[in-house]
This record gives C-alpha cells, structure tokens and sequence, in this order.
C-alpha cells in the first residue's frame, strides 16, 4: 500500500477533480503490475497496472492480489468501472486503502467486488490515504474546495510596509516552492488590494505545472483593466457586487454583497468543480478566513533574518496545529493545520 501511495502522488497536479490513485499487482510476494491515474479523463490506476504486466505474467493475474489506495469505482464516467475490471481478470484478492466518499462510489465499489466473491480487505494505510486525497474528500463531504491559506511574513511578523512599497520577503528558493504549491491546486485567490498593489500574474512561471483558476476578490470593481489578472491567458473569475458578464477568458461573477461573501465564493467554485484553492492574501482577506473556519492547512514562510519594524501585520494565527516545519536557507516554512 506504502508503493500504491508513492505511485498516486505522481499524478498531483494532473488528475484532478479526480483523486490521485496508485494501484500495484502482486503475486507470491512479487510485484508483476503497478500504475497510477496520470491523468484526468485518462485510464485509471488499475487499467494501467493490470496492463502493465508484461506477456510472460499475464497467466499470474488470476493468482494474484490487487492493491489500490482508493476504492475501485463502480460507476461508468469517462472510463469505465474499475471493479468491472478485476471482476474480468478474475482477481481473487483486492486490498483498499479507504473508501470513496463520492456518491457514485461510496462503497458500491466494494459491494460488487464482494458479491462477485473477491476477497476484499479495506482500511490499510486509511490515515495516510485520505491525507493523501484531503482535497478529493473534503470537496465531497464539506461541499466546498480545501482552502490553502499561504502568506510570507518578516521574523517581526509583518507582510508589508506601511507605504505600501513592494517588499520582497521570501527568498528564490521558496518562490520557486510557491509556485510549486500553486501547480498543485485548482484555483488561487487574492483581493483587491493584493491585485492592486502588487499586480500578480498568478501563474506557475517558476515550476512546470498547470497554471490555476485567478480568483479575484473586487467587490467594487475598482480594479483597472491593465491589470494582469485581466490578460486572459489564464481563466480569471471576478468575483464582484455589480455584474456579471463572461468575456475574454474573463467572467464576473455578481455576489450579493449584504451576505457573507466567502461563503458565496466557495459555493460557487463547488458549483464550478474547482476542487481546491490556494489564498495569498493580503491580510485582510486572509484573516476573514481563519476567522470564519473556512481553510483546511495554512502555509507561512517566515524570513527570519529580515525585520522591517512598522508594517502590515501577519494575519493571527488561532486554533491551529503545527504539522510540519522546515527551513529554506533563511527561510522557515511552518504548516498548520486547524487543531
């Protein structure tokens, strides 16, 4: 299962809204068949590690036991179901490491298997599977994206100078990590301020990757068109209290400003299948979400050798877990997960 999970995390940044799925084929103790779902709309993971197996194994199949981190479907999508599959190729033995919350699955997978007489074990590596999937499953039983909150700050806490000048805080290497960051996720978002001041192209430039969905916060709609995140190259949403109107790669999208407007943007990037949003500010913006327990992970790369005095205050941090910290030369990024 630990191989099924190493082979699902190559299709990051490639199959989503699907989930990332390994599957390996093994017989008396030796693996004959292994894949992963590369890419959406593409094979699944057990297609290609049953049609891995080379010529001279093909006979083994029907003695060996199958291993997939994730559920086989049962349901006929863009391809058709994986528990067809196994049932075809007479697998006698399936090992799951969770089940599919999606409503097409959601245990209809293991019950045919079962009825078909396979042997069926689920729950191994569970935890690590559905860490591994935590967009897939949170966008199917939260009904919302999983929120990334991210934000460089200086070793006094500040993310910005008081002028409003453009202050560089992280160094190259963690860019280029953040870019990284952004090719995993379906969508990024900034308010008004952010696109204002800074005029964010909101690509992955720096890391080979699918550039996100531009989600952009402007309820006035005072944001100038020479602005980047108007330049159509990538698909831009406006999310704003005036109109609505598609144009150009373009589509503004009217909210009702007397409600709360996070909870009307995330509802409607749900509507729009957009699994998982990255948030990079400004400060504002950032802290509505913690204050509304609208994320699922916070990302903070903190310059611990830059201090800059007066400044924009980080957003505070409440109610959070510290999971995971590393340092980037003078760069530390710590990850926090709601506690």
């Amino acid at each position: 299962m630990q191989r099924c999970l190493q082979l699902a995390q190559l299709g990051a940044g490639s199959v989503a809204p699907n989930p990332m799925v390994g599957s390996v084929l093994v017989h008396d103790g030796r693996i004959i068949g292994e894949g992963y779902h590369q890419q959406y709309g593409g094979p699944h993971a057990e297609v290609n590690c049953v049609n891995s197996v080379s010529v001279e194994d093909r006979s083994l199949i029907p003695y060996s036991t199958i291993y997939v981190s994730l559920e086989p479907c049962a349901h006929f999508g863009k391809t058709p179901p994986c528990a067809d599959l196994i049932i075809r190729n007479r697998i006698p033995k399936v090992v799951i490491g969770c089940r599919d919350p999606f409503k097409e699955v959601d245990g209809k997978g293991i019950e045919k298997l079962q009825q078909a007489g396979i042997e069926t074990i689920v729950g191994i590596l569970e935890k690590e599977c559905l860490v591994l999937n935590r967009r897939f499953f949170t966008f199917h039983t939260k009904f919302r994206p999983f929120v990334v909150l991210k934000w460089a700050e200086t070793a006094d806490g500040k993310i910005a100078t008081t002028d409003d000048s453009r202050t560089f805080i992280s160094n190259g290497y963690s860019n280029r990590l953040v870019h990284h960051w952004r090719s995993e996720e379906a969508a990024i978002m900034v308010g008004t301020n952010t696109a204002t001041l800074d005029n964010p192209s909101l690509t992955t430039r720096l890391w080979k990757g699918k550039n996100p969905v531009r989600v952009v916060m402007d309820m006035q709609l005072r944001l100038p068109a020479s602005l980047q995140v108007f330049d159509g190259s990538v698909p831009t949403l406006i999310f704003n209290g005036i109109k609505a109107q598609t144009a150009d790669n373009v589509q503004f999208i009217k909210i009702d400003l007397q409600a709360e407007p996070l909870q009307q943007i995330l509802q409607q990037l749900y509507k729009d299948n957009i699994q998982s949003v990255l948030v990079e500010g400004g400060a504002q913006l950032l802290q509505s979400f913690i204050d509304f327990n609208l994320y699922d992970e916070i990302r903070v790369i903190q310059n611990k050798a830059l201090y800059i005095g007066d400044g924009l205050r980080a957003p505070s941090l409440a109610h959070v877990q510290l999971k995971k910290q590393y340092h980037l030369l003078d760069d530390e990024i710590s990850i926090y997960h709601p506690a």
